[in-house]
């Protein structure tokens, strides 16, 4: 065994022949020794990402596009890895990039760790209904803990996109409509992933985060996945770079950039996104890391007309890595050689991935998250379950409700469950699950079997799908065979209460999911109403990963519960909220709409020059068969105790610029339950020298209280809160008039006024 004074002087020899080795340099200097040693071939390969091609502790690959990888990778032109996971894995492909280089650079492993690893969160934008930001913090944590014990040190999240659009697939991935709950979930996502701070990277249980997908994405034409993007100047600023910026400021160490185009031009060749606004304007000084192949992409978008200008446009533009388009490896050392890029920017994208690579300590300890003892003791534990459990719990959002079905009695009757999804153990996990294992989530059924005082029977009623489900293959929902409806009826005509988990998929949201009907798919709908003719007591559970479109439920099921993908533990969170164990306080960060014809929706629209029916007539901003408010607005959520908002007050009538105005209000908890209220503030400029939103979240606090009690909540509203971005992305705090609501969602509430000078 080497001793400990001989491991030193291995260390020192080590640091003399490899003076970036060197731990008691700074950081910066460290990266400056490093950069005089590499070659330009060794520069593009810092630049370089490939997907896991190989078994990595068999044997080498041999021929086709997996040698030539192997070769890259021996060769040192590889800076990063993707889908690679398992302490032995990482630890053998590490071992490559670092015994077996030239200058043995370790490689930084990345993966699509967006909700969990292999113990699973609720999707993103469930947790965003939380309105929870230290629950999210939190189950951030979990995902970095078993994340980097399986030889991970980099997730691609989280995903800030905002979008308004539920027929966007990708919805499920982030934090809804709103770019303030946006803004603040982005920052508890990145802290949660990182540390606190950026010397927590060096800790074992972190990783880096990647705030994408920058920009716009959220914004695809018609919700079509991948299509292009058309939006304003105001709506950049105001609405969709704010999340980003948010992350920038919690400390976030890579962004990816997004597949579509802005201003005609794709977000991978974009440098007015990501050198004069990123790098520039937010001094950004992490890396950019591209989407997957979107630098070759370019060309099939007619921006490139071939893998080498795609490259020089991207590399000019700031893309600092490739992931998997192979471009980079092969044609930017010639277009250095060439003149068409300047190796100085070459260098700053290599800069800046060492950067991150020497912040996570891999310089120090290539192997630092390769323990197998780690592993095993982390993956799936206790702990992780329970804090998966709270998030899930924290995450339900009751659409609607009447005391004599919820919370529902625990003893002493007879319950109905239908539904596929009430014993599914796989739809739960939801989309972006790649390293969970199948069938690993509770299911409703196991979790309300759990509460044994009542007679509980199941029928599954009808198929959803039909085939084979995959995170790969469309699926094939079942419309046509309802011979499960009759057993599934019986059952409900002798039921005191009929619990109904209805919904989407798993795999029918996320990436590449867009749909144009946001109904109950598959024969659901008409199950729902056969049901609903033999017992009208039905308490709807809802699992999907998108806002959906049930007016026929809204109008006829008296309770309604919003348990979106929750996943390991869904079975029991959705227990635990039924029978009320758990008081409900989740409120909607996206609007439903009554029915897809009115997407995009969401609260914070514009006025319009005929917003109300003034003259009676048709001539006013609406539609003629349907309303045009939705069927549940963004921020609303209900508890099964009430609260009672009163004396709305501010502290004077008139501010001058940069002066606190102080808002208060008092929140009585005036139900029969303690209980936790999401007490949200709105403001209204009413005239600017743009039009602003008829009203814009700008304040929010998780209020908990028991029955009976009364809190005064307090909000400072500053400039920050009360200007916005012009069309240059200037920042204005203007004088005038303001409007406020406080209250429980965003359409309803205490309202008042104050005047900025």
């Amino acid at each position: 065994m080497i001793g400990f004074c001989a491991l030193l002087t291995i260390g020192t020899i080590n640091a003399q022949k490899k003076p970036h080795l060197d731990k008691t340099k700074p950081t910066e200097e460290r990266i400056n020794l490093l950069m005089k040693q590499m070659t330009l071939e060794e520069k593009v390969g810092q630049m370089n990402q490939y997907n896991g091609f190989w078994e990595v502790t068999g044997p080498a690959p041999k021929g086709g596009t997996a040698e030539l990888k192997y070769k890259h990778l021996r060769d040192g032109w590889v800076g990063s890895m993707l889908t690679v996971r398992g302490t032995k894995e990482v630890r053998a492909v590490q071992k490559i990039a670092v015994e077996e280089t030239r200058l043995g650079i370790p490689l930084i492993i990345g993966f699509d760790v967006i909700h969990g690893y292999k113990t699973l969160s609720p999707i993103p934008l469930a947790e965003a209904a939380s309105w929870d930001m230290e629950a999210i913090k939190k189950s951030a944590q979990i995902a970095a803990d078993e994340a980097s014990a399986v030889g991970i040190n980099w997730t691609f999240g989280p995903n800030v996109d905002i979008s308004n659009d539920a027929r966007w697939g990708r919805v499920m991935e982030g934090a809804g409509e709103d770019p303030y709950l946006g803004s603040k979930i982005a920052t508890a996502r990145v802290t949660g992933f990182q540390g606190d701070s950026k010397a927590d990277l060096e800790k074992v249980n972190t990783i880096a985060a990647c705030a994408k997908h920058f920009a716009a994405y959220g914004f695809a034409e018609s919700g079509r996945d991948y299509n292009s993007v058309d939006i304003s100047n105001s709506k950049l600023y105001n609405t969709v770079l704010p999340p980003f910026k948010a992350a920038a400021a919690a400390g976030v160490r890579t962004f990816m950039n997004s597949f579509n185009i802005l201003n005609g031009i794709p977000a991978t060749g974009n440098s007015f996104l990501q050198r004069e606004i990123l790098k520039g304007k937010w001094k950004f000084d992490g890396f950019v890391v591209s989407d997957w192949a979107s630098v070759r992409e370019m060309m099939t978008h007619g921006f490139a007309k071939d893998g080498a200008e795609a490259t020089e446009k991207a590399v000019n533009a700031g893309s600092d890595m490739d992931m998997e388009s192979h471009l980079y490896v092969e044609e930017l050392v010639n277009l250095v050689r060439t003149g068409k890029v300047k190796e100085v920017l070459v260098d700053d994208a290599v800069r800046r991935i060492l950067r991150v690579k020497f912040e996570l300590g891999l310089f120090d300890d290539p192997y630092k998250y390769c323990d197998e003892k780690r592993e095993k003791a982390t993956i799936g534990n206790k702990a992780n379950n329970e804090g998966v459990l709270v998030m899930a719990i924290k995450s339900i959002v009751v659409l609607k409700y009447v005391k004599e079905l919820l919370p529902l009695n625990k003893s002493g009757q007879i319950f109905a469950l239908i539904g596929a999804l009430a014993n599914d153990k796989n739809s739960p996990l939801g989309s972006w699950r790649i390293a969970s294992d199948d069938n690993t989530a509770v299911s409703v059924l196991e979790g309300m079997q759990q509460y044994k005082d009542n007679q509980l029977t199941y029928e599954k009623g009808t198929d959803l799908t039909v085939g084979k489900t995959t995170f790969l293959d469309e699926l094939v929902f079942n419309t046509t065979d309802t011979s499960g409806f009759e057993a599934a009826k019986k059952v409900a005509a002798s039921a005191d209460v009929v619990v109904m988990v209805l919904g989407e998929h798993g795999f029918q949201s996320g990436e590449a999911r867009s749909r144009t009907n946001l109904d109950l798919p598959g024969n659901q709908q008409e199950l729902l109403e056969a049901i609903y003719k033999v017992n009208p007591n039905i308490v709807l559970v809802l699992n999907n990963g998108r806002p959906l479109s049930i007016p026929w439920a809204a109008a006829h099921i008296p309770a309604i519960v919003e348990a979106w993908q929750l996943g390991t533990q869904t079975g029991n969170a959705v227990a635990q909220v039924l029978y009320g164990d758990y008081n409900p306080s989740g409120k909607l960060p996206m609007s439903f709409p009554r029915n897809v014809g009115q997407c995009p929706i969401y609260y914070n629209n514009y006025s319009t020059g005929r917003p109300i029916n003034v003259d009676k007539n048709v001539f006013w901003s609406h539609y003629t068969d349907v309303e045009k408010t939705p069927q549940f607005p963004f921020g609303f959520g209900l508890s099964y105790t009430t609260f009672e908002y009163k004396n709305l007050k501010i502290n004077k009538s008139a501010f001058a610029k940069g002066e606190p105005v102080q808002v208060s209000v008092e929140l009585t908890n005036s139900g029969n339950y303690d209980g936790k209220e999401v007490v949200q503030l709105y403001i209204h400029d009413e005239a600017a020298s743009l039009a602003r939103p008829v009203k814009e979240l700008k304040g929010f606090e998780l209020v908990d209280l028991k029955k009976g009690a009364t809190k005064m909540i307090t909000f400072t509203l500053t400039d920050k809160e009360l200007g916005f971005f012009d069309n240059e992305g200037n920042y204005l705090v203007e004088a005038g008039a303001f409007k406020i609501w406080v209250g429980g969602s965003s359409d309803k509430g205490l309202e008042s006024s104050f005047q900025l000078q």
